[in-house]
């Protein structure tokens, strides 16, 4: 009777570690089924305007007004544009151009042949936004201007009133990552499938603001910024957190968790630095 009593246990015992294997095992493909399901995406709410972009829309939309605040000019310049990236490329880095200009590059269709720099100028984002700043401020009394008219001034379109369609948007984003509208930007996404790098993401801030005094500590990033500038700054990393594994972004008593997908909460986030935590390694 002991030995079955004992053969009986173990039996037990094997059985019940088959069915908690076959319970994580269950549990991790549902898990990765529903992570799949998710639809990434940015969101941009300044009062009652709603404005919504694609993930590297949306990155791509926070370096063109990072560089806006990095040069001093107002959110409207931002505004302008970001109508404009739409228009001419749909916010991506294309490298292609049409019919209306075939040596077209980049975020705003800029043309070597028309004085905008290399074909590998063109094709930097950072170097195009830039060189749309310098021709914006250039145009006599751009902030006054409606955007579709500011646009044309500079692109010189086929086109001009193209632009216009796009300026709900220009505004929402310009106003919520140039830290003007605080709290207002979500992007829903899925897991990371990779750990975060700190160092990357600094490197990406920086050649978009300009130096920024910091801290990495592991998984952390602590960046020094008050106001709209810390605003800005975090909107910037909620709107990098795909490329970047960002899992929270913490500043001004709020808090953004990847995870959670609920906007931006109320915590115990000090002031005067953004605190950015990233992903570790996938188990």
């Amino acid at each position: 009777m002991t030995r079955r009593r004992k053969l009986r246990g173990a039996i037990v015992v094997v059985l019940s570690l088959v069915l908690v294997a076959g319970g994580i095992y269950t549990a991790t493909v549902l898990l990765q089924r529903s992570e799949q399901l998710v639809t990434e995406g940015c969101t941009a709410v300044v009062g009652t305007q709603r404005a919504e972009l694609a993930t590297d829309q949306a990155a791509n939309a926070a370096l063109i007004t990072a560089v806006s605040v990095r040069r001093g000019l107002p959110p409207r310049a931002a505004s302008i544009a970001l109508a404009t990236a739409m228009q001419e490329s749909k916010l991506r880095n294309i490298g292609h151009g049409d019919l209306a200009g075939p040596d077209s590059r980049g975020l705003f269709q800029q043309r070597p042949s028309q004085g905008w720099g290399t074909q590998e100028q063109v094709m930097d984002p950072n170097h195009a936004t830039n060189a749309f700043y310098d021709a914006l401020v250039e145009v006599p009394g751009y902030v006054t201007l409606e955007i579709t008219e500011a646009a044309q001034r500079v692109q010189r379109s086929a086109y001009p009133r193209a632009y216009a369609q796009h300026e709900a948007m220009g505004r929402s984003f310009a106003s919520v990552l140039s830290g003007q509208t605080h709290g207002a930007l979500d992007c829903t996404l899925r897991a990371p499938d990779a750990a975060g790098d700190p160092g990357a993401l600094l490197a990406e801030a920086e050649s978009a603001y300009g130096g920024i005094p910091a801290t990495a500590s592991g998984r952390t990033l602590e960046l020094e910024a008050a106001d709209n500038l810390a605003w800005s700054l975090a909107h910037w990393a909620v709107a990098n957190a795909k490329e970047f594994a960002v899992t929270r972004v913490q500043v001004d008593g709020q808090s953004w968790d990847r995870q959670a997908r609920n906007g931006w909460q109320n915590s115990d986030a000090s002031d005067g630095k953004v605190v950015i935590t990233f992903a570790e390694a996938p188990a």
